[in-house]
């Protein structure tokens, strides 16, 4: 059997001699061929996305997580001071969730993917987690990559969730590099994991037609280092590949 499709939805940044670019990090492919997918790039066309054709075309889809944030005002609340958004991207990724969603498109989200998630089906989020009253500063701390990396804090993960059954354990340890945070959970989403002050770190969508989580850390940074990260994306990567073989069945 062919390698099953895994879309990775992109930014579009303003980069070199006044040009749109439209891109991903480089370590959410490796994540995807590590998977055992086919990565592709899909642009951040808005409006314009065929986005019947892109589910056509994918087997997964993986959101990635971004320096920008979402739009507030796709959950109520007014643009901030000095935040970096990336409209064409909100423009494209919200919609796609929920035709994914209901295509019964495996999702995998990431940081901004799962804050993507949780707008597409109508949650909200905080702006400065670490400015709440009893909340810890979830930001990349140090200089280096192997700091911004390194493990942060524990995890409780949700007894009997997607998480605690791939894992085989309620407690991990994880990365912590995300300004934003889950404020309300979208319509249909469960909790799968907290951090010790309370913030929902994951979520799976309950009634998904097929494998649908999103976490807000970075599982993609040396997966084969832990094993919440491994456990993640081998069943991301199985939900495409039952994907890819129905689609050929058929």
């Amino acid at each position: 059997m062919t390698l099953p499709v895994i879309g990775l939805p992109c930014c579009r940044w303003w980069l070199k001699d006044s040009q749109f670019f439209h891109l991903v990090g480089e370590k959410y492919l490796r994540a995807a061929t590590w998977a055992g997918g086919a990565p592709i790039l899909l642009p951040a066309l808005g409006e314009e996305a065929p986005l019947a054709q892109w589910l056509d075309m994918v087997d997964g889809l993986l959101f990635t997580g971004s320096p920008s944030n979402i739009e507030p005002h796709h959950y109520g609340e007014a643009r901030r001071e000095g935040d970096f958004n990336d409209p064409e991207r909100d423009a494209t990724t919200l919609p796609l969730v929920r035709a994914a969603l209901d295509a019964g498109v495996p999702l995998l989200g990431i940081c901004r993917g799962l804050q993507e998630i949780n707008v597409a089906l109508g949650g909200s989020l905080h702006g400065q987690v670490h400015a709440l009253p009893g909340m810890r500063d979830h930001r990349e701390q140090g200089d280096t990559l192997d700091a911004q990396y390194g493990l942060a804090h524990p995890l409780t993960l949700a007894e009997g969730g997607v998480l605690h059954q791939a894992l085989g354990a309620t407690h991990a340890e994880v990365n912590s590099l995300h300004g934003q945070g889950i404020r309300t959970l979208g319509a249909g989403l469960r909790a799968e994991a907290w951090a010790l002050d309370g913030l929902i770190e994951a979520f799976s969508v309950a009634e998904a037609k097929s494998f649908a989580v999103a976490v807000q850390w970075h599982p993609e940074w040396r997966i084969d280092a832990h094993p919440l990260s491994r456990a993640l994306f081998t069943a991301f990567g199985d939900a495409c590949r039952q994907r890819r073989a129905a689609r050929l069945a058929a």
